[in-house]
C-alpha cells in the first residue's frame, strides 16, 4: 500500500468515507475530506477503527463439530446436508439468516443462492429489525421502497424534525451536519420528538417528550391541522387523502401527553421541512403505520422530493439500504423487484438461468425462528449477526438454534450462534474484503480491501459461492467481488426496464455515487414532480388509526455513544469503552426512591422474556415509569446485561418488524452482597453472579458483584486472574467488610480487586493504568502524586478524562465548548460529547468565584 485507500466505513448508515494509510506500527484510518457523506469527519467509532483490526478471537479456519477443517470438507459438508435435507423436507425447510453488514455482493450471491436455486424466499437479515417498516411505508406511500431525499437536505432545510432518533450518538457526522448548517443560519429550527432527553436535544429549539408509541396520534394531529389550514396543496395527486383526513381527525392528540400547539404552527409555517426519523418510529408493532402517518403530512403538502424537503429514514447499518436494493429480505426480489409479480419473477429467474425462483414470501425473522423452534427449518444458515443477543426473546431464539438440525454460521468471532452450530465458516472482515455499500441517502460507496484474510478466512460472497457449486448449481463461478457486481448491475438494468425504480447499470464504479445511475437519470432526488411508482402514479395516503399504549412500567431501549450492536467490533478499542464500560438502567428519581434504587447500584430487570441485571443511573433524562437501558452487552462481556431477554416478540403486521424498542418489565433492587472492580493486564473471566468485562489500554477490567460472600479473597484472586504464584499486597477491613489486593510478579502489578458491601469508589481510571508497572500506590485505588488522573473518559475521539476537563475549565476559565476544542480538543471530532462538555461547562459556572474567560462564543 503506497498511498491512501479510500473505503467506507463498516458502522452506521451514514456510509462515511475513510482514508487508510499504512503505518510502521500498521495502518491509521481517517475521514476521506473528499467524501459527500462526511467530507473528512468521523464518529468516535470511526475514529477508532484501526484499533479493532487485531486477530484476537478471530475464527481462523473452518469447523465441523468443533474440530477443525479444511475449506472443501466444510463446504462440501454443508452442501451435502443442504441437498439431503431439500429433498426430504423441500426448499422451505432451509433458511438463511443475514446482516446489514454484509455487502452488496455477498446479499446478491445469498439471494440469488436461495430464491433463484434453493426455490425458497426463507432468507431474512437482521435489517428486519431495523428498518422494515420504514421499507413498508415507503412501499404503500410511494409504490416502491424509495428514499426521496438527500443529506444535503437536513442543511436546506427551515425546519428539521427528529422523531425517535438520537442523532448525536447514533449517526453523529450527520448530527455534526445539521449543527454546522443551523449555525450558519440561525433562523434554522429544530425539533426532537422523544420520550427520553437525548444528547440530541442540546441542538433543538423544541423537545416534545412525548408518552412513548404516541407518535401516530402526533403526526395525525399535524396532518388534522393542514387540512383545517388548507394547506393540503397535493391532495389531487393523492388516493386516500379524504380517509386519511377522516382518521386524523378521530385521533386524539391528547394521546401524546404534551402541548403539541406550538409544534404544529411550526410544521405547519415551514415550507421547506425534513422529518428525520429512525428506530423510534421503526421498531415498533405498528411501525408501518407511524411513517405512514409521517409520509402522510409530507405527501399532503407536497412537502417532499424537493430542496431541503422530505420525510428521512436514517438507517442502522452500513449496508442495510443494499440489502434493500439487492432484495436481500423475505418479502423482496432483486433489484426492487416484486417477489409476487410474475413478469418480475420470470425476468429474475430468466436473467439467472436458475431452475426454480420462489414465488411467494418467505419467513421474516420472528417467524423464521419460531420455525426453527418448531421443527419446520432443519437447516438454518445464520451469516454476520448474533440473533442470540439481537432478536426479540433471544433466549427462546438461543434455544431454538440449539435444537436445529443443521446449523451454519458464517463470522468473524465467536457468537452465540457459533457455539452452537454444526459448522462455522470464518469470515473476512472489514479491510479485508472488497464490495460495495449503500447509505441512508441512496449513495453507493466501496469498501476495499487493504489487509489479508485472517487465516483461511473468505468473504460471505465466495463462501455461498463454494456451496452453490457443490450443489450443482450454474452462475456463481464468479473470480472476484468486481465480477458479483457487475452481474448485480446488469440485472438493474433489466429491472429499470420493467419500470423500477433501481437502476445501477450506468455505474461507473470511480466514486461514491447516487442511484440511480441508468443511462436515462443520474442520482437526485425523488417525487419532487408529484409522479409516483404507483400504478396510476398518484402518492398514496394511509388511513393511520393510533394504537392504545400499554400502562405500566415500560423499558425503553437504545444505544450508547461509543459502541455499536454488539460491540463485535468496538469491543476491541479500549477507548471506546472508557465512556460507558457497563449496562445501564437509566430511571427517574421518583421511580428508584419507589422501588429502592440508589444511584450506582445494581437493579434487577425481569419480564416475561427473561431478565437483566444493569447498574443503576438516577437521572430526569427519563419520565417516571419510562426507563432506559442499551443494547450492546452480550454474553461475551456480560452475561446478565442482556436486554434482548426482556423484550417480547411483538411485530408489526405490515412489515414484520418487531416492538424492540419497548418491553414491559419489572424492577428491583438486585440483592448483591458484595460489589466489586477488577483490572488486570491478562484477559479473565468472572465467575461471580454480576459481571461487565472490557478492553481496557493496559488489559481488561471488569465489575463485579455477588449474591454469597467470598470466604477466601486471596485464593479467589488468584483463581480469577490465573495467578497462583503471585506475589499478594492485601488491604482489607472486615468491620467495614471492604478487600484491596493486588498481584505482582517481579514487582510489576499483573492484577487488582477492590471490593465493598456497597458499589466500589476508587479511580478506576487510574487503576486500569497501573496494570503491568511498578505501582507501590495501587491499593490507595488513586493515581499517584506525579501521575494526575484524567477522569472518566468524556471524549472518546481524542480520549479526554472530565478530571482534565473540569481542571481546564477552572484554570483557563473556559466558557464555550469551542475553547474547550481548542485547549485540549475536546469535542473537535464527532462533537457527540458536545452536551457532556456543555454540562461540566455549567457546573463550573455554578461554583462560587468562577470567572469564565470572556471571547466570541463558538
Amino acid at each position: 500500500m503506497t498511498g491512501p485507500i479510500r473505503s467506507t466505513c463498516p458502522y452506521c448508515g451514514v456510509g462515511c468515507g475513510v482514508l487508510v494509510r499504512k503505518t510502521d506500527t500498521g495502518v491509521a484510518v481517517s475521514g476521506d475530506p473528499d467524501h459527500p457523506a462526511n467530507f473528512g469527519r468521523l464518529c468516535s467509532k470511526g475514529a477508532a477503527l484501526a484499533e479493532t483490526l487485531g486477530s484476537e478471537g478471530r475464527l481462523s479456519e473452518p469447523l465441523i463439530a468443533g474440530r477443525r477443517a479444511g475449506w472443501d470438507e466444510a463446504l462440501s459438508l454443508v452442501a451435502r446436508r443442504l441437498s439431503d435435507t431439500i429433498a426430504a423436507h423441500g426448499p422451505d425447510s432451509v433458511a438463511i439468516y443475514g446482516s446489514g453488514q454484509m455487502l452488496t455482493e455477498d446479499y446478491y450471491a445469498a439471494n440469488k443462492f436461495m430464491k433463484g436455486f434453493v426455490g425458497s424466499a426463507n432468507i431474512d437479515t437482521n435489517s428486519r429489525l431495523c428498518m422494515a417498516s420504514s421499507v413498508a411505508g415507503h412501499v404503500r406511500a410511494f409504490g416502491s421502497d424509495t428514499v426521496p431525499g438527500l443529506y444535503e437536505d437536513l442543511e436546506l432545510a427551515n425546519l428539521v424534525v427528529l422523531v425517535g432518533s438520537n442523532l448525536a450518538w447514533c449517526h453523529p457526522v450527520i448530527h455534526q451536519r445539521l449543527a454546522a448548517a443551523r449555525a450558519a443560519r440561525p433562523g434554522m429550527r429544530v425539533v426532537v420528538i422523544d420520550p427520553r432527553r437525548t444528547a440530541t436535544c442540546d441542538l433543538a429549539d423544541l423537545h416534545l417528550p412525548i408518552a412513548p408509541g404516541s407518535d401516530a396520534a402526533v403526526w395525525n394531529a399535524v396532518l388534522a391541522a393542514i387540512d383545517a389550514r388548507g394547506l393540503a396543496h397535493w391532495r389531487d395527486r393523492l388516493s386516500g387523502y379524504a380517509e386519511a383526513v377522516e382518521a386524523a381527525r378521530a385521533s386524539d392528540p391528547a394521546a401524546a401527553g404534551v402541548d403539541l400547539s406550538g409544534f404544529i404552527d411550526l410544521w405547519c409555517g415551514a415550507e421547506r421541512v425534513v422529518t428525520v426519523y429512525s428506530q423510534g418510529i421503526n421498531q415498533s408493532d405498528s411501525g408501518t403505520d407511524k411513517v405512514n402517518a409521517i409520509t402522510n403530512c409530507h405527501l399532503a403538502t407536497g412537502r417532499i422530493g424537493r430542496p431541503g424537503m422530505g420525510p428521512f429514514s436514517i438507517t442502522g447499518q452500513p449496508n442495510a439500504m443494499g440489502g434493500r436494493e439487492v432484495g436481500g429480505m423475505a418479502n423482496m426480489l432483486a433489484c426492487h423487484l416484486d417477489i409476487a409479480n410474475p413478469r418480475h419473477r420470470a425476468a429474475v429467474q430468466s436473467f439467472w438461468n436458475s431452475p426454480a425462483i420462489a414465488a411467494a414470501p418467505g419467513l421474516k425473522a420472528v417467524d423464521l425462528f419460531r420455525a426453527v423452534e418448531a421443527g419446520r427449518v432443519k437447516a438454518l444458515w445464520v451469516i454476520g449477526t448474533n440473533p442470540t443477543v439481537s432478536m426479540p426473546d433471544a433466549d427462546r431464539v438461543a434455544r431454538a438454534i440449539a435444537t436445529c438440525d443443521l446449523v451454519i454460521a458464517s463470522d468473524i468471532v465467536e457468537t452465540g450462534v457459533t457455539r452452537r452450530a454444526d459448522v462455522v465458516l470464518p469470515a473476512a472482515g472489514w479491510g479485508e474484503r472488497s464490495g460495495h455499500v449503500t447509505n441512508s441517502e441512496r449513495r453507493i460507496s466501496r469498501q476495499q480491501g487493504f489487509l489479508a484474510p485472517h487465516g483461511a478466512a473468505m468473504p460471505d460472497w465466495k463462501i455461498i459461492a463454494g456451496v452453490a457449486q457443490r450443489m450443482g448449481f450454474a452462475g456463481f463461478d464468479w473470480p472476484d467481488a468486481d465480477a458479483v457486481f457487475a452481474e448485480y448491475k446488469t440485472l438493474s438494468g433489466i429491472a429499470g426496464a420493467q419500470g423500477g425504480d433501481f437502476d445501477i447499470s450506468a455505474l461507473t464504479d470511480e466514486a461514491p455515487a447516487l442511484w440511480p445511475q441508468s443511462p436515462l437519470r443520474r442520482g437526485g432526488r425523488f417525487f419532487g414532480d408529484g409522479v409516483f411508482h404507483t400504478p396510476d402514479g398518484r402518492g398514496r395516503m394511509i388511513a393511520v388509526i393510533p394504537q392504545r399504549q400499554e400502562v405500566g412500567m415500560r423499558l425503553n431501549t437504545g444505544r450508547v455513544r461509543d459502541h455499536w450492536h454488539t460491540m463485535t467490533r468496538t469491543g476491541r478499542a479500549a477507548r471506546l469503552s472508557a465512556h460507558i464500560a457497563e449496562p445501564f438502567l437509566e430511571i427517574h428519581p421518583e421511580d428508584a426512591a419507589r422501588i429502592g434504587l440508589q444511584p450506582a447500584m445494581l437493579a434487577e430487570v425481569t419480564s416475561p422474556g427473561g431478565r437483566a441485571v444493569l447498574r443503576v443511573l438516577v437521572t430526569q433524562r427519563v419520565a417516571p415509569g419510562q426507563p432506559f437501558a442499551p443494547i450492546h452487552w452480550t454474553d461475551r462481556n456480560s452475561a446478565a446485561g442482556r436486554v434482548g431477554a426482556l423484550i417480547a416478540a411483538r411485530v408489526d403486521p405490515v412489515s414484520g418488524q418487531p416492538a424492540l424498542k419497548e418491553a414491559g418489565v419489572v424492577i428491583r433492587p438486585y440483592a448483591a452482597v458484595w460489589y466489586g472492580f477488577a483490572a488486570s493486564v491478562a484477559p479473565f473471566r468472572p465467575d461471580c453472579d454480576y459481571w461487565a468485562c472490557a478492553t481496557s489500554d493496559t488489559g481488561m477490567r471488569a465489575e463485579l458483584a455477588g449474591t454469597a460472600m467470598v470466604a477466601d479473597w486471596p485464593a479467589h484472586a488468584r483463581a480469577l486472574f490465573g495467578l497462583p504464584d503471585a506475589d499478594l499486597s492485601l488491604l482489607s477491613d472486615p468491620s467495614r467488610g471492604t478487600v484491596r489486593l493486588a498481584l505482582s510478579l517481579g514487582g510489576i502489578v499483573q492484577a487488582a480487586l477492590f471490593c465493598a458491601p456497597s458499589p466500589v469508589a476508587l479511580s478506576r481510571e487510574a487503576v486500569v493504568a497501573m496494570m503491568g508497572s511498578r505501582a507501590p500506590q495501587i491499593l490507595s485505588g488513586r493515581a499517584a502524586l506525579d501521575r494526575p488522573d484524567p477522569g472518566a473518559t468524556v471524549c472518546a475521539c481524542l480520549n479526554v478524562g472530565v478530571n482534565t476537563i473540569l481542571g481546564a475549565i477552572r484554570q483557563q476559565g473556559l466558557c464555550t465548548t469551542g475553547q474547550l476544542g481548542e485547549a485540549l480538543g475536546a469535542g473537535s471530532n464527532c462533537g457527540s460529547c458536545r452536551p457532556e462538555l456543555q454540562a461540566l461547562i455549567d457546573r463550573v459556572r455554578a461554583e462560587p468565584g468562577t470567572t469564565p474567560r470572556i471571547t466570541a462564543a463558538v
